[in-house]
């Protein structure tokens, strides 16, 4: 099956995922995560309630309870997982995929994200192999509504926010379950209503083109920040005052204003090998100890719990809180941000100004090549720059090499036929000529179409 992935199952329902799939998936699950009942929310996506009922099928006939939480988030999944003490949790989402896409993101016990090396590989040879499905006594499928538990949770991070000038763009996805209970009439509202055909536009945010709306918002309404959440609300990003995209890397190192001023305790601080030089460099003004890992969720949840950090995130939108189960809520961390805002507001910052403050690097954000001779292409660009005395070498996620006034992080995806360059520099002639010297290198390994 195509639909399993480093971090979770997905693909195009009725195609790579279809209901039978899906119920092998559901019957074998317990076998790889033993388990008395098992907690499972959805978003709402059209194929959603079909996903359920062949997932809930397959793991009631394999003699295992179901607890149906409904239409939820992500993170709602996790916190509840957690709270509840569940065995393990499925989330049907896509995430940020195209409306035909559906999906599985899987977590074990104390809200562990199960990988492809974690589980996910043992799953996928259960149903692809020719192991027949024997009923057994059948498990039970009972509702359960945690909203409301969730929202108490959710509320011990809101401030009073009626300040602030927020324009929000749910992207028609999950995060409008929570819109007016954590929001009230504090914002400008864009694609609100949840729409699994997703209207607006797609529920990327990391795309340019998902921006333009959340964008022009801002812009119309004079807000002091835009928001804007991915499908399933484990992720979420930010435009400042001005309309312009903030980089999520740069937002890790603001978070250290919530987290570690004023705590005198040396904490750790996780974040994805393609992170800026910057955050680190910022967060030294709070003792923190930056711990670099790699891309994913089932990574870096993974390996903030490993170092009991405080939190983490990736330049792809996701933020890891130590008191949310190590794991990411785009809705936790909106309104961690929102109370950063508001405080720096008051002594007369705006988000620019802040961000500015963060980083002065050039950057070049991360650019994909069609190559088929991943490790062939990297080890020529890593060979070239090897002899040149970086002061800095990691190989754990592609490499990442650094140097006194550039660094350069070049990785295979893990989900797409994609090699991933990301390059900073002090100034950007110096940028510009060294994704040159880079790109030349690359250039004769480039997929001829």
């Amino acid at each position: 099956m195509k639909a399993f992935k480093a971090y979770d199952i997905r693909g195009v329902f009725g195609k790579d995922l279809t209901p039978e799939n899906v119920y092998r998936i559901g019957y074998f699950l317990p076998s790889v995560l033993p388990s008395k009942e098992i907690l499972i929310g959805r978003d709402i996506r059209l194929s959603s309630d079909t996903m359920f009922e062949a997932l809930a099928n397959g793991i009631t006939d394999a003699g295992v309870d179901v607890a149906d939480i409904g239409l939820s988030t992500t993170p709602m999944v996790y916190w509840g997982t957690g709270h509840y003490n569940f065995d393990s949790s499925v989330m049907i989402t896509a995430s940020h995929n195209p409306k035909d896409h559906n999906g599985l993101k899987i977590s074990a016990k104390n809200v562990l994200p199960v990988g492809f090396d974690t589980g996910l590989n043992r799953l996928k040879k259960l149903v692809e192999s020719d192991d027949p499905v024997v009923v057994k006594e059948k498990g039970k499928i009972k509702k359960l509504d945690i909203k409301a538990d969730y929202l108490n949770f959710l509320n011990s991070y809101k401030e009073d926010y009626s300040e602030l000038n927020i324009s929000i763009d749910f992207s028609n996805g999950m995060a409008s379950l929570f819109k007016d209970d954590l929001f009230g009439n504090n914002y400008h509202a864009v694609n609100e209503m949840a729409d699994g055909t997703f209207p607006g536009h797609e529920p990327n945010p990391l795309e340019p083109e998902n921006q333009k709306d959340i964008k022009s918002a801002v812009e119309k309404n004079g807000s002091d920040i835009g928001v804007i959440f991915d499908g399933d609300a484990d992720r979420v990003m930010f435009i400042d005052e001005k309309g312009k995209f903030i980089s999520p890397d740069l937002v890790i190192a603001l978070f250290g204003h919530y987290f570690l001023e004023g705590n005198s305790k040396k904490e750790k601080v996780v974040h994805d090998i393609r992170t800026s030089k910057a955050v680190g460099e910022y967060l030294k003004q709070f003792n923190a100890e930056v711990v670099i890992w790699r891309v994913g969720r089932a990574y870096g949840a993974t390996k903030l719990r490993e170092v009991n950090g405080i939190y983490g995130g990736e330049l792809a939108g996701h933020y890891y809180f130590r008191d949310f189960y190590y794991s990411d809520s785009g809705l936790m961390a909106s309104l961690i941000m929102l109370d950063i805002l508001k405080r720096f507001k008051k002594e007369g910052k705006t988000l620019s100004e802040l961000i500015h403050s963060i980083s002065h690097y050039a950057n070049t954000g991360e650019i994909n090549f069609v190559i088929s001779r991943k490790e062939e292409a990297m080890k020529a660009v890593v060979d070239h720059f090897n002899n040149q005395n970086p002061t800095a070498y990691f190989d754990f996620d592609g490499y990442r090499l650094e140097f006194p006034e550039w660094w350069f992080n070049i990785r295979p995806s893990n989900t797409e036929p994609y090699l991933r360059f990301l390059a900073e520099a002090e100034s950007q002639p110096l940028l510009d000529e060294k994704t040159q010297e880079i790109f030349k290198i690359l250039k004769p390994f480039i997929d001829k179409k």
